[in-house]
């Protein structure tokens, strides 16, 4: 592999919490009157960090959120993951091909290191990470599209940029890769091909995807 470290996102690569999480969060949205459908949802927060969701809020409403937003929206995210939450197919067999190849990774999430580590208990990927392997916007000052979490990844794993490839599904996470300097593979199991522009390259199945980093 022509790689050092494979950086993945999280929602949407390794747990299939996309669909939840903005099933979750446009309700919430729409509970605290600000009308949002899952399709808004996706469109404009899919990938992002919630400080993303502040901004747009108050810069469309002139309205803040209310001060434990976050934590509640984590709670009904989590507690919602607890029920439906199931890993990315193929994901485990990749993984087990990384070890075996002797490849490290990591995951670079949008979401707190609360989310991720419900997720990955709830479906087994606990296993497959260590904790110094997870890595979360809440690490960082800026969010996705901005590419310090990826670079924050790549320093704390002790390879630089050009030595990693990054895994995402959305636009937002493609232009942060791009902005780290990383190579990034586009998962399209979700999202449009030609909404994930800039890209190495697109696979739907994760079977596909070491053939593109051989």
């Amino acid at each position: 592999m022509r790689y050092e470290l494979v950086i993945f996102d999280n929602d949407g690569v390794l747990v299939d919490s996309e669909p939840i999480s903005n099933t979750v969060l446009a309700g919430y949205l729409t509970e605290l009157g600000h009308p949002t459908t899952y399709e808004e949802s996706v469109r404009d927060f899919m990938g992002a960090a919630v400080h993303r969701v502040h901004d747009l809020v108050e810069e469309r409403t002139g309205q803040k959120l209310p001060a434990d937003f976050d934590e509640q929206l984590n709670t009904r995210t989590i507690a919602a993951f607890q029920q439906e939450l199931v890993v990315v197919d193929g994901v485990e067999e990749l993984l087990g091909k990384l070890v075996a190849d002797g490849v490290a990774y990591c995951v670079a999430s949008s979401g707190s290191h609360r989310k991720i580590v419900a997720g990955h208990r709830r479906t087994g990927l606990d296993q497959w990470f260590e904790d110094e392997w997870i890595f979360s916007s809440e690490d960082v000052g800026r969010g996705k599209p901005a590419p310090d979490l990826f670079l924050h990844a790549a320093a704390s794993m002790g390879v630089s940029p050009e030595r990693c490839v990054v895994i995402e599904d959305s636009p937002l996470g493609v232009e942060a890769a791009r902005a780290a300097g990383m190579d990034v593979y586009g998962f399209t199991s979700m999202m449009p091909a030609d909404r994930l522009t800039g890209v190495t390259g697109h696979f739907s199945d994760m079977a596909g995807l070491p053939g593109l980093l051989a």
